[in-house]
């Protein structure tokens, strides 16, 4: 955990940023002593300002924040940190701490990530991602081919539309082949971002 300057009160602000989507979740404040923790556990702590206390999140919900990275900001008086989220940020039972906001567009990959994994734990009847990975791998990757055909064709003589619409079709059966296989978007991010550096 990089050095950090804390305001008179003795705290700092903290941002907490979803690693996947890019989205921020929520913003806390933590004294010494809840940095430390962090950087110790791996999951974020924080101060309460309410309670004059320390507290880790997802304590009691289940719903904690792991830390992936620790950033400081240019001045040395905020701190990011980087998490994955176990299920909703906010209390009130929200993705993130400003309400039911619309995510950004990598944030719309990480919840349709969120609902794949959802739906092959709960397995619900009525679910078509349910249905798909109980066929099994080979089912999901005929899909994966059919759809990856049929951006093909969309792309050589239909709409932007409707090639949208196929390429969707397509990303969304990739990240049920991913779950298959319990690997993330993440997963796939951090490959392009490793290409795109070399």
């Amino acid at each position: 955990m990089p050095a950090v300057t804390f305001g008179d009160d003795g705290l700092v602000p903290v941002v907490a940023q979803d690693r996947t989507s890019g989205d921020v979740l929520m913003v806390a404040f933590a004294d010494a002593e809840a940095v430390a923790k962090t950087a110790q556990t791996g999951f974020a702590h924080f101060w309460s300002r309410s309670r004059k206390a320390l507290w880790k999140k997802g304590e009691t919900s289940g719903h904690v924040l792991r830390v992936r990275e620790a950033r400081i900001d240019c001045d040395g008086d905020t701190l990011l940190l980087v998490v994955d989220p176990a299920g909703p940020a906010c209390h009130r039972g929200t993705r993130t701490c400003f309400g039911d906001v619309p995510a950004t567009a990598a944030g719309v990959l990480a919840e349709v990530e969120r609902v794949i994994a959802e739906r092959a734990k709960s397995a619900p009847e009525a679910s078509y991602t349910a249905r798909l990975l109980r066929k099994g791998q080979d089912a999901v990757l005929k899909k994966i081919g059919e759809e990856a055909t049929e951006v093909i064709l969309a792309a050589k003589g239909e709409t932007d539309e409707r090639l949208a619409e196929e390429a969707a079709d397509l990303v969304f059966h990739l990240l049920v082949a991913l779950q298959q296989r319990g690997l993330r978007v993440a997963d796939v991010l951090a490959v392009l971002e490793r290409r795109r550096k070399a």
